[in-house]
C-alpha cells in the first residue's frame, strides 16, 4: 500500500499526493508531519481500540496515519465541509475502518467517549498564532476563548491517565492536573498525561 510505504519512509511529500493540490499546498503549515504523528500516536494509544480524538482534523492526515500505524480508533472533528469530504473519501479509498471524520463545532462535542486527544494548534488562527486555512471560518478572539474553555473543561473532567498530545500552540487547552511527560527537542510536540484531579 502506498500510504504504508510513505509512513514507513517518513515521506510526507509522497503521502500528501493523495490530496488535491490546494490541500497539499497547506501541508507544511497545517497538516501533521508523519514523524510527529507517529510519535504522538505511539504515546496516545496504550491498548487496542484506544479511542483518539483529533481536534481540527483537516483532511484527515493524522487520523489516517494513526489508524494505519497503531491499533487505536481515530475520530477527527473538522468544521470545514470540503475538508471533511476529502478526509472521508481518502479514508474510504484506503479501506481504513478505524478512522472516521465528524463535521461540526468542537464546542458542541462531549469528550466522554474518547480516551486520548490530539491538538495541532487548532484554534491558533483566532489569535494570530497560525495563518488561516481559508476564509470559511470566522476568526475572532471570542471564538478562541470559547473553544479553549470548552476543551479545557472537557479535559478537566476526564479520568486520571487521560493522554493528550499537542503540537505547536500555547497549550492553553491543557488544564491543571496534566503533566507534560515529554517534549520534542525543539519544543512544539508535547505529550501530556492527567495525573490528578484539579
Amino acid at each position: 500500500m502506498v500510504l504504508l510505504a510513505a509512513i514507513r519512509a517518513r515521506d510526507d511529500q509522497r503521502f500528501d499526493q493523495i490530496y488535491p493540490p490546494a490541500v497539499r499546498q497547506s501541508s507544511a503549515v497545517h497538516w501533521t508531519p508523519i514523524e510527529i504523528a507517529l510519535r504522538a500516536t505511539a504515546f496516545l494509544v496504550r491498548s487496542a481500540n484506544t479511542r483518539v480524538l483529533d481536534i481540527g482534523s483537516g483532511p484527515g492526515k493524522f487520523c489516517l496515519i494513526g489508524a494505519l500505524a497503531t491499533s487505536g480508533h481515530y475520530t477527527g472533528i473538522e468544521q470545514r465541509r470540503p475538508l471533511c469530504d476529502i478526509a472521508r473519501k481518502r479514508i474510504d479509498q484506503a479501506g481504513v475502518a478505524s478512522a472516521a471524520i465528524l463535521e461540526g463545532d468542537i464546542a458542541d462535542l462531549d469528550f466522554s467517549c474518547f480516551d486520548a486527544f490530539y491538538l495541532f494548534n487548532p484554534f491558533g488562527v483566532h489569535v494570530g498564532e497560525a495563518p488561516a486555512i481559508d476564509a470559511s471560518v470566522a476568526v475572532s478572539a471570542a471564538r478562541y476563548r470559547r473553544y479553549v474553555d470548552h476543551v479545557a473543561g472537557q479535559l478537566s473532567i476526564a479520568p486520571n491517565g487521560t493522554r493528550v498530545a499537542t503540537y505547536w500552540g500555547a497549550c492553553d487547552e491543557i488544564p491543571a492536573g496534566y503533566e507534560c511527560t515529554e517534549k520534542s527537542s525543539d519544543g512544539p510536540l508535547r505529550l501530556w498525561e492527567k495525573r490528578k484531579q484539579p
